[in-house]
């Protein structure tokens, strides 16, 4: 990249203070276009995710599989470092993808299962429960999400289970402040 020369710079000085002004580098590769060109990149970007917004249920079952699928690697092997890290990936996938494939209260929920993971001192002494019922309610938020009051009950239930998993992880936690910070912390997930 050219650095600019001193002629290209523009000094202003006045009484208390100078301004200095640099060239904008950036106009060399503006393109002005004609008020009769409609290309509109952004609503070309839009369409083009409506389009696919179809598809958005299917990816989202498929996200919703792939945990059960982990708690089930989980149920019938225990714990180990990788049906640890399988589980927590594919809650962590759902927690980044399912509010923007229009399941918030999912995306929740699965952020408070991945909590759980993080925070559980030991994850072989954590009631299977809490498990079964993140998973549960994820499954039921993924393919029930067509009724219009799906949406109030998945946030309540979003809350509540958070509020159970906080509770849990904050008894368990007691004796480490360092984790009780973390587990007392807002959700970072995005909201209804």
């Amino acid at each position: 990249m050219a650095k600019n020369s001193r002629k290209d710079i523009e000094v202003k000085a006045f009484a208390t203070h100078h301004v200095i002004t640099q060239p904008n580098p950036l106009r060399k590769v503006l393109r002005r276009v004609e008020a009769k060109d409609t290309d509109d990149p952004v609503g070309r970007a839009e369409k083009a995710l409506a389009d696919l917004s179809g598809e958005f249920k299917d990816w989202m079952a498929i996200e919703a599989a792939r945990l059960s699928a982990a708690y089930a690697a989980v149920e019938n092997g225990g714990f180990t470092k990788r049906t640890r890290d399988e589980l927590f990936h594919a809650a962590h996938d759902i927690k980044g993808d399912a509010a923007t494939f229009g399941y918030p209260a999912a995306a929740a929920i699965a952020e408070s299962l991945c909590r759980v993971i993080e925070h559980a001192p030991d994850l072989g002494r954590v009631p299977g429960e809490l498990f079964t019922h993140h998973i549960n309610a994820i499954q039921a938020i993924v393919h029930e999400n067509t009724r219009f009051d799906s949406i109030s009950v998945g946030s309540e239930l979003s809350r509540r289970l958070r509020k159970v998993a906080d509770d849990y992880l904050a008894h368990v936690n007691r004796d480490r402040p360092e984790h009780l910070e973390a587990i007392l912390a807002p959700s970072i997930a995005p909201a209804d």
